[in-house]
């Protein structure tokens, strides 16, 4: 099981350069991966917010070794051709060590209707799909031609390629175990149930995603996220290859954040 840190880039960690002292000192404790949270608002008490974007810029500059990403970007309510860029941009400044986690976001805190975004659950999963189809065939450099209900792409290629091959890992956020998000998920290089707080739920779907992929989980990742101090073995026994330390979202101290880095992972 790798570990890493799970951070809401809110309140005192809205400073990209906080942000990136942290993960170095991560880096340096032997951490193996920091993702930040995307949001452009959040419910109270938080009213400070970073974007994702340049923050994991600040961090991949800052750090050589570990895995960083965005958890989980929203994809619907983004350009694919804009995500295209900033994904290729952003492995290529890290050395090849970006994961790219999408999902639907919600509307908690009307961050999608107080922008005018797509709310209709069932019509921004239709709009992730799109999306993800244009980002598969832009990272390979090739010309994209697309014309779906919601994007176009008339004749483009998007150069340079990433680092990475194939591609960008993808993880892919669930909520419980419906099939067509398991679907989803089992398409790409891993899956990040949110909400689940125990190893039954986990299991459940773990086999969820593993009969979706014929049975073969060889090399595919299962991301679940805990408090600081929680025992993340119950959860490796029911599949976890990814255990993420969730910093406190309602009041991020940056003291607070600093001290769990240098603690390093859980033994």
């Amino acid at each position: 099981m790798r570990h890493g840190l799970y951070l809401p880039i809110f309140g005192e960690l809205s400073d990209p350069a906080a942000v990136a002292r942290v993960t170095a000192e991560a880096e340096a404790a032997g951490w193996d991966g920091v993702f930040v949270w995307d949001h452009l608002r959040y419910r109270e008490p938080v009213t400070e917010v970073a974007d994702p974007w340049v923050t994991l810029a600040a961090m991949a500059t800052a750090t050589e070794r570990l895995r960083l990403g965005p958890m989980v970007t929203p994809l619907a309510r983004r350009r694919p051709a804009k995500v295209v860029r900033e994904t290729v941009t952003l492995d290529r400044l890290s050395g090849g060590r970006l994961t790219f986690g999408v999902g639907l976001g919600g509307d908690d805190s009307g961050e999608l209707s107080g922008t005018g975004e797509q709310t209709d659950d069932r019509e921004r999963a239709r709009m992730l799909d799109e999306a993800l189809g244009i980002l598969e065939a832009a990272w390979t450099g090739d010309v994209v031609n697309h014309r779906g209900d919601h994007y176009v792409v008339d004749g483009l290629s998007f150069l340079p390629r990433p680092v990475q091959e194939p591609r960008i890992p993808i993880w892919v956020a669930v909520r419980g175990g419906n099939r067509r998000p398991l679907r989803r998920a089992a398409r790409y290089e891993g899956v990040f149930p949110v909400e689940v707080h125990t190893p039954d739920l986990l299991a459940e779907i773990v086999a969820g995603v593993a009969e979706q992929r014929g049975g073969d989980l060889a090399g595919y990742d299962v991301v679940i996220g805990g408090d600081p101090g929680a025992d993340p073995a119950p959860f490796r026994d029911a599949g976890a290859t990814w255990w993420l330390v969730e910093a406190d979202w309602k009041h991020p101290r940056l003291a607070d954040v600093t001290a769990l880095a240098k603690a390093g992972p859980p033994v």
